[in-house]
């Protein structure tokens, strides 16, 4: 698995280029900055914010099973769950970037869940090349984002969460980029990829957080891939098929439910995504040999 960096990772990796962490105590984390003094390479991994980046220089951009060379301005939006690196072509590197994590855009309800959005979508296309016209109205609101941010306004914050709607809109407008290369190999990114989205899933901390992905199916259709190559990546990389990883977590986190919390049977099997307790209950025996009941039953 491909390491996960961090909202303090990212400021302890660009402490020399000056960049300082803005304090946002309660309502998640946001902050702006000109992509000027950004390092040339950036490290192959995945992030646990949000990124938007108005990208004005040359350069390469791994994304997932694939890549893609970015010799125009370009808008990329990068997600939690999909790791990437940039490798900046030349020193000419200029334009904005903001990130930011779900708890300030829940904060102010405003704009659901990123992962639904288009732009954000896992197997989407992340990369939106712009016209003169488009850089300058996306320029335009970083601006008023940085002004925004270094204001003494009260509701400043409110402000920047109605830039990114309006950004991610704008976007939305237009169309996303289709010359991505593949690589030769990739299975081993798919699986750690179906990986990541299934361990995202865990845990199920209230029965209406219910399952949204149980099925092959259902991660093929959310990575954007046949559910033929999902599968014999997975099998190639860790062993086992799709079916058994999404069975085995599933079980894993029915005996943490079982064990470490007064749930009733109905309570979890609704909060793993089964629509009736029996189905629950047949699953869990047939996995493991007893029903749940008879799990609890042995830690009094």
């Amino acid at each position: 698995m491909e390491s996960i960096e961090t909202v303090k990772g990212f400021y302890e990796r660009n402490a020399k280029e000056g960049f300082s962490c803005i304090k946002t105590p309660g309502i998640g984390h946001f902050n702006v900055f000109s992509r000027e003094n950004c390092s040339s390479v950036t490290p192959y991994s995945r992030r646990d914010y949000y990124k938007i980046s108005l990208i004005i220089g040359k350069g390469r951009l791994h994304y997932a099973d694939k890549w893609i060379y970015v010799d125009k301005p370009a808008l990329l939006f990068s997600n939690p769950v999909v790791p990437y690196s940039w490798e900046a072509e030349d020193e000419d590197q200029t334009g904005w970037f903001c990130l930011f994590t779900d708890q300030f855009l829940q904060n102010g309800n405003r704009m659901g869940n990123l992962q639904d959005s288009p732009l954000f979508k896992i197997g989407g296309s992340p990369v939106f090349f712009v016209d003169e016209e488009q850089q300058r109205s996306v320029s335009g609101l970083f601006l008023k984002m940085v002004a925004e941010i270094q204001s003494d306004y009260i509701h400043k914050y409110d402000m920047l969460r109605a830039y990114l709607h309006l950004l991610v809109h704008e976007t939305m407008k237009m169309q996303p980029a289709d010359n991505f290369e593949h690589y030769q190999n990739a299975s081993q990114r798919v699986a750690s990829l179906f990986m990541e989205l299934l361990e995202r899933q865990f845990p199920i901390d209230s029965p209406e957080a219910y399952l949204r992905l149980k099925t092959p199916n259902d991660f093929a259709e959310s990575l954007s891939i046949h559910v033929n190559s999902l599968n014999r990546s997975v099998k190639e990389i860790t062993g086992k098929t799709t079916t058994q990883q999404i069975t085995a977590r599933i079980i894993q986190e029915a005996n943490a439910l079982l064990k470490h919390t007064d749930w009733n049977i109905s309570e979890i099997a609704y909060g793993l995504g089964f629509e009736e307790p029996a189905y629950f209950t047949n699953y869990f025996k047939k996995q493991t040999g007893y029903a749940p009941n008879t799990l609890r039953s042995n830690l009094v």
